[in-house]
């Protein structure tokens, strides 16, 4: 039984709504499937032997198996068993598959663009067996996949495990789906003398070549394909910004590491601030890696104030601008000085989040919020069960990164999981629905402000920093509304 979206007039509203539909699959004919067979079976069967395998990457390939044969039956588990499988399927697994890809390959899953197609990219887009049918489409240029850098042509997994979440978490068409991955080179060693590696064995382009490249992709994506959402995924720092800038009015796009991390972010701060007995207006945010103008800003080479030697200009807005000090470039001592109520942690540094930085952020607060959100877990700046014990049991937790339950003082903690996956499948569904012409900061800001009024009753009872993600379609089925 398939569930798809049908569209019907609502007079009383005067609008286009969206209602789910079932649609049965119709039986094999006679002699082309067992005597005893049935779906639910089937789908016990296939639970049975993915839980058979016993490491994340093999549960991956096996995953990837089953999306390619039946990918009705894929779907229907990530749907009945969404806190088991969204692990497997994308981070932190995902980052694994990554820096794997090129050995695992077995059939590709989306559009490789490369560098050599300069000039014919239009061409490419249109060889995709069902564009009529493309509404989203993830592209990484896999210069940065998660917190493992330049990954090249084996970031392809990212952006096809985006649009699986694109499809358990809001329902859209599996068909509707688009990933590309555009493959201009590597700068890691690794890939270029690795005899499997997929992608093209040269160096990254110059940034005059770079944008050039862009400039022609995204007029012919907005030629080939002018009903498609873009959203650019694990792109170099410099690139995600500037491109986001260039061509944010060019066709409906956003950048996922850029707006939606900022609004679960948003939307997990708006959602703690019920849990600490703190004015909102009082807060003080430190944030270890990126910033807002309100934060207090740390990067590789410390507190980012204006003055300050080597600062980005896409930093420069962050800066603080009335500091007058030494440089600070220790964690624990800017803790100190700055006096936060919320560590923000965004550098795929392990440990960043020392037992002295925990502990002087609980001398600043009674409840210090905690959100270590670099992936993959190896790459957290701390654990769940190292903040509760350093805090003595007061942190408010969330991660970018899965961690498992804790109990302490005999009560059982669960962590928060800062995960994007809660804004870019609503974001992605109402900018189609609406055929927005650009996604727009307010549309961003509302999606975050969606998610933090999201919690059920027994959820704030539990004092859950977001919902359980086995609602995450529940969530973006009120989007439709």
């Amino acid at each position: 039984m398939s569930i798809v979206l049908s569209p019907y007039w609502s007079p009383d509203e005067g609008i286009q709504k969206l209602k789910m539909e079932a649609r049965a699959k119709a039986p094999a004919a006679p002699g082309l499937a067992p005597p005893v067979f049935s779906v639910k079976a089937q789908l016990d069967r296939t639970l049975l032997q993915l839980r058979s395998r016993t490491s994340p990457i093999e549960k991956y390939t096996f995953l990837a198996q089953v999306k390619q044969a039946d990918v009705e039956a894929f779907y229907k588990l990530c749907l009945e068993y969404m806190s088991e499988i969204t692990p497997i399927i994308y981070t932190p697994t995902v980052g694994d598959a990554c820096l794997q890809y090129s050995k695992i390959y077995r059939n590709p899953e989306g559009l490789f663009i490369s560098l050599k197609d300069k000039g014919r990219i239009g061409n490419i887009l249109r060889n995709w067996p069902l564009a009529n049918e493309a509404r989203i489409s993830v592209v990484t240029d896999g210069s940065r996949i998660l917190g493992l850098g330049d990954l090249g042509v084996n970031g392809m997994p990212i952006a096809a495990g985006k649009l699986s979440l694109y499809i358990a978490g809001a329902g859209i068409r599996p068909s509707a789906t688009l990933p590309i991955t555009l493959d201009l080179g590597t700068n890691n060693s690794s890939n270029l003398s690795d005899p499997l590696y997929l992608g093209l064995r040269q160096r990254l382009p110059s940034d005059a070549e770079y944008d050039a490249f862009m400039d022609e992709f995204i007029t012919e994506m907005g030629r080939v394909y002018p009903k498609v959402l873009v959203q650019f995924e694990d792109s170099s720092t410099d690139h995600a910004f500037s491109y986001l800038e260039r061509f944010r009015n060019s066709l409906p796009l956003f950048n996922d590491n850029i707006q939606g991390t900022g609004a679960v972010v948003l939307a997990g701060l708006l959602s703690v601030a019920r849990l600490v007995p703190i004015p909102c207006n009082e807060h003080r945010i430190l944030l270890f890696g990126a910033g807002s103008a309100s934060i207090w800003l740390v990067d590789s080479r410390g507190l980012v104030y204006v003055g300050r030697e080597e600062v980005a200009d896409y930093k420069m807005y962050f800066a603080r601008r009335h500091y007058t000090g030494l440089p600070m470039k220790d964690l624990a001592e800017i803790v100190k000085y700055v006096k936060p109520t919320a560590l923000l942690g965004l550098s795929t540094i392990t440990g960043a989040f020392t037992p002295e930085v925990i502990r002087q952020m609980s001398q600043n607060t009674p409840c210090p919020i905690i959100f270590p959100l670099s992936n993959p877990v190896h790459l957290s700046e701390r654990t769940f069960a190292e903040a509760l014990k350093h805090s003595n049991g007061t942190a408010i937790f969330a991660s970018g990164s899965p961690f498992g339950s804790e109990f302490i003082g005999g009560v059982r903690r669960e962590p928060g999981q800062g995960n994007n996956m809660y804004i870019f499948p609503r974001l992605g569904l109402g900018a189609i629905l609406c055929r927005a012409k650009s996604v727009t900061d307010s549309m961003v800001q509302a999606s975050a402000l969606g998610l933090a009024g999201s919690l059920s009753w027994d959820e704030r009872a539990l004092e859950l920093v977001y919902l359980r993600i086995e609602r995450i379609r529940e969530i973006s089925d009120d989007n439709k509304q």
